[in-house]
């Protein structure tokens, strides 16, 4: 018997049918050579003789008696693995299992049947993931024009996080096409069901459970009062600069993804090399993750301005942070533990260099702030009537908020998720089949209609795109954007990183880049000029009318950070550069 914390019990409390909490990816796989078969029937061979390496797998929720606490997790008395593993093609005609094969699936098909499926909430009387296997899926011919297999999976968010989803894969899945012998499960081992539970336990340990949460709250509260506010000087959000106070965060402008969401969803991918994102990074003195939000805010920009929905502040991104150790490797550890924190994406600065220095500015002020909190920062509270207060009052005044129409007028702390997961450096593989991308699927609320997450695997950078139907119309069009922004990364950013150190920098209005640069730019366009309506607004520079002084170029050893101004010398500005992305869209 083991009790849920409250952070994977609220992903319980909240779920409606309109935001069903379960995270997942989507796979190609590239089937062995010479395969014949069902990739489905291989599939759900491999995966029954390794569900004991995981008790997601095998455990199930018992509420509480008269729900007075956080539900439980028991052992099933069975697990069904046809109704937990099935063919995905042959329901999306509407037949049965045992069909012949069926014409390929084309990857757009792909993706619109996993939206629809992943739309879908899970049933809570049994065991909380589902994978769906898809036999033949036809490949555009940008990407080769093969025949390949696909793997969806869904796993509630109750059960893990992203990062303990990278965790599960490596212990179902194989770093060689033949796979591992694996043990079987020990006969042995008492395995707490249902039937075991009693009455007066139960009671009991919401009770302690309750108040040991509490008095480690208030042991707690001193210290965590110290951290916040020393955070909260260092981040300079606490007085302004003429002495008065100010708030510790701004409110994020108004864009057509913060809305109020439906059970309709979108789902695109997009691809790009890691070793050539990481090195741009670098090369700005910044890091993957810098890089990252950059290509998502440049893309974003330019998604809304092709749309006439481009806000004059700075979009904001809430971006899931992992409080997992970073050696965490045990897959039977797979709850959640993980905060959120603010990232300022620079959406509307014109000049791509400009909004590389804001992003990197704002994730430093990021980290000043997680180092001093992130041993504070809570992943459980009381249980005692939390099924009553959070699953019943907080869901009641969300969904109101959501369907009522107030998420589209009322201002918000965020406009999307972005989340970054850490992935396998090496290629899987599955019953046999290489693994060919891993494309994240996440959670979308009332009010942050969409959700980009990315997944590093195997020497990519995997891009998946989670939106409400109506939030996002044209998401093909953002999955192109991200294919833009790293071609225009590339343009801007690759040749300092192929010049290297000794490079001779020449003067240009984004700083000193190096001369290779300052050609390509001459030849292409970075970005289409704003409109004269545009170019007036105050606070969007535009990439003709921005005076940039060397204040602005990004300087390794400041990270990104405000410098005093300098007489007219010429600085050195690394550059980064991007490959260009598969768009699986």
């Amino acid at each position: 018997m083991k009790s849920l914390t409250g952070l994977d019990a609220t992903f319980l409390y909240l779920e409606t049918a309109e935001m069903p909490m379960h995270v997942g990816s989507l796979n190609l796989c590239e089937l062995p050579a010479g395969f014949r078969g069902s990739f489905h029937k291989a599939v759900k061979a491999h995966i029954g003789k390794r569900m004991h390496l995981a008790p997601v797998f095998n455990r199930k929720l018992v509420s509480m008696p008269l729900e007075l606490g956080h539900p439980l997790w028991v052992e099933a008395d069975a697990v069904d693995i046809d109704f937990h593993i099935r063919r995905a093609d042959a329901q999306a005609t509407g037949a049965a299992r045992t069909l012949p094969p069926t014409p390929p699936m084309t990857l757009a098909e792909v993706h619109k049947r996993c939206a629809k499926l992943h739309s879908q909430v899970m049933d809570r009387n049994f065991p909380l993931w589902e994978f769906h296997v898809f036999d033949r899926i036809q490949l555009p011919a940008s990407q080769g024009g093969k025949v390949v297999a696909g793997f969806f999976s869904k796993i509630h968010h109750a059960a893990l996080d992203g990062k303990g989803g990278v965790m599960l894969a490596n212990a179902m899945l194989d770093v060689g096409p033949i796979p591992r012998e694996v043990a079987p499960p020990d006969p042995t081992r008492r395995r707490r069901r249902e039937a075991d539970l009693q009455l007066g336990k139960m009671i009991g340990s919401v009770f302690s459970s309750s108040l040991g949460q509490l008095v480690k709250a208030a042991r707690s509260l001193p210290a965590a009062a110290t951290a916040v506010g020393h955070a909260l000087t260092r981040s300079g959000g606490s007085v302004s600069t003429n002495g008065k106070p100010r708030m510790p965060m701004k409110l994020a402008p108004q864009t057509p993804f913060n809305a109020g969401i439906t059970a309709g969803r979108v789902f695109v991918t997009a691809s790009v090399p890691l070793a050539d994102t990481k090195a741009m990074g670098k090369a700005v003195g910044g890091t993957f993750n810098d890089m990252v939000l950059w290509i998502c805010a440049t893309a974003l920009r330019h998604y809304l301005t092709q749309h006439h929905a481009l806000p004059r502040k700075s979009l904001v991104a809430a971006m899931p942070v992992s409080l997992r150790e970073a050696d965490a490797s045990d897959a039977t550890q797979l709850g959640n533990q993980v905060s959120m924190t603010l990232v300022e994406l620079g959406t509307h600065l014109a000049h791509p260099l400009k909004r590389m220095n804001a992003i990197m500015a704002s994730t430093g002020r990021v980290k000043t702030s997680m180092q001093s909190l992130k041993g504070l920062l809570p992943t459980d509270y009381p249980s005692l009537l939390a099924p009553w207060l959070v699953g019943g009052a907080a869901k009641l005044a969300l969904n109101a908020y959501g369907k009522s129409g107030i998420a589209s007028r009322l201002p918000m702390v965020a406009n999307l998720v972005i989340s970054n997961v850490p992935g396998p450096s090496v290629p899987l593989y599955l019953a046999g089949a290489r693994v060919l991308t891993f494309h994240p699927l996440s959670i979308i609320v009332h009010g942050l209609a969409l959700n980009i997450t990315i997944q590093t695997y195997a020497g990519e950078v995997d891009f998946g795109i989670v939106a409400d139907k109506k939030a996002l119309p044209h998401a093909n069009d953002l999955a192109k954007a991200i294919e833009a922004a790293f071609e225009e990364a590339k343009r801007l950013l690759l040749p300092a990183v192929a010049a290297g150190p000794t490079a001779t920098p020449v003067k240009t209005r984004a700083g000193a880049v190096p001369r290779a640069t300052k050609t390509r730019q001459k030849a292409t366009k970075l970005e289409a000029t704003p409109s004269r309506k545009h170019a007036a607004r105050r606070d969007t520079v535009g990439s003709r009318q921005a005076h940039v002084t060397p204040d602005d170029a990004i300087n390794d050893a400041t990270h990104g950070k405000p410098v005093a101004p300098a007489p007219r010398t010429q600085k050195k500005s690394t550059v980064r550069r991007s490959t260009a992305a598969r768009s699986t869209a």
